[in-house]
């Protein structure tokens, strides 16, 4: 925080980040570019991607470190191990930033009251230090079609990644199902992912190549367009969080058909939403309800969620993180062991090399010697959506 208690330095770490897109790549973009508004510095850390690397500069002077750390699963890498801690310590140091993981923290964040719930239970962290704020949709980007579709043809559309966690062997099981029981239905099929071979086997053996489009992948600038080509949304996902791909699909005017997972139910009110159990016989019935209960829902989402209001509730906890009592090592260790018989120990462990590995390199380079890097105020020149984003980003590239 500087010096007039007003505005932080905040820096988002993740695995997932431009030029991926997802939810949680969207999550950080958008709160990052409110949080930007609102006059704090923000900055994101995040593994290189292919021969995207260094610090480069996003939409509205969102700085992004894109170390050379090399995912070891899928996107997922292992920024604490000691090989890498130098690097982070220089980032930490140059932008004047201190960092609490899970138990060793003053305040916690999650979208969704699962979530905050799951959180608590795992780390046996005080429910007062965790806070739900719900993630949003940019509704100047995903609208509805000015003329509402002909229900003479149901298309029902899917958007995510194809992998096990997004149910995509659910999706192998429920489309010929659906196809089978309702002639005029055709499937959309957006994304790609290891599972994408059985979605086309799928439609090999069924015969629904005119019935089921895969797309591959869908760069983030067109997904709205794809979604205003379909009347129903269906989202097979067997864990989830908050599911932004539903807010963006009922922004555009979709019906959502869901599993009844995670934080998903709390989502959306009834009328905009389906929800099944995460098996195939109960996903069928929800797309049969979905069916009858055409043609179209009324858009709410500018009226439900904001991303400007999540800035803003984030800013809170924040404001609470900050106001918090500091601790040494010594009284930070025993929150570790209160981690698990083995994993507590295990976290001390790391701690401890970790703290000596700092003492070392601050004896090697000395944080005296490092240059911070200068707090400039950017005027923030707001875009539209992130169209915007997309579009400068590819004429940088």
């Amino acid at each position: 925080m500087d010096g007039d208690g007003k505005r932080h330095r905040i820096l988002m770490v993740s695995d997932f980040f431009f030029p991926n897109f997802g939810g949680v790549e969207s999550h950080i973009y958008y709160l990052s570019q409110c949080l930007l508004k609102l006059g704090h510095k923000v900055v994101v850390m995040t593994h290189a991607y292919g021969s995207r690397s260094g610090v480069r500069y996003v939409t509205g002077g969102l700085k992004v470190y894109y170390v050379p750390w090399k995912p070891f699963l899928m996107q997922n890498t292992l920024p604490t191990l000691f090989l890498t801690f130098p690097i982070v310590r220089t980032i930490l140091i140059r932008e004047k930033i201190s960092v609490f993981t899970l138990a060793d923290f003053d305040q916690a964040i999650c979208v969704s009251h699962t979530s905050k719930e799951n959180t608590v239970l795992r780390s046996g962290i005080s429910p007062q230090k965790v806070f739900m704020v719900p993630n949003a949709v940019d509704t100047a980007m995903f609208t509805p079609s000015p003329e509402r579709l002909s229900c003479d043809e149901i298309v029902i559309v899917v958007i995510s990644r194809l992998v096990y966690r997004k149910g995509a062997d659910l999706l192998v099981e429920v489309i010929p199902e659906v196809c089978r029981l309702f002639p005029k239905v055709r499937f959309i099929v957006g994304g790609d992912g290891p599972k994408r071979v059985r979605l086309e086997e799928m439609r090999e053996k069924f015969s629904l190549q005119d019935r089921v489009e895969m797309l591959g992948a869908v760069p983030h600038a067109q997904v709205r367009s794809v979604l205003i080509s379909g009347h129903i949304f269906l989202n097979s996902s067997l864990t989830e969080a908050f599911c932004i791909a539903i807010l963006e699909a009922a922004s555009c005017g979709l019906l959502t058909v869901s599993t009844r997972v995670g934080g998903v139910p709390e989502v959306l009110p009834d009328d905009m939403i389906v929800l099944a159990q995460p098996a195939p016989e109960d996903m069928v019935r929800a797309v049969k309800k979905a069916i009858d209960m055409l043609p179209g829902i009324d858009p709410q989402m500018k009226k439900l969620y904001s991303w400007d209001d999540v800035a803003k509730r984030t800013e809170i906890v924040y404001d609470r993180a900050m106001q918090s009592s500091k601790t040494d090592l010594l009284e930070r260790l025993p929150r570790y062991l209160t981690c698990g018989a083995w994993a507590g120990k295990l976290f001390c462990l790391v701690m401890i090399i970790n703290y000596l590995l700092w003492c070392l390199l601050e004896y090697l380079q000395p944080t005296e010697g490092i240059e911070e890097v200068p707090d400039i105020r950017l005027v923030y020149a707001h875009l539209e959506s992130v169209n915007d984003m997309c579009r400068i980003q590819s004429e940088g590239n």
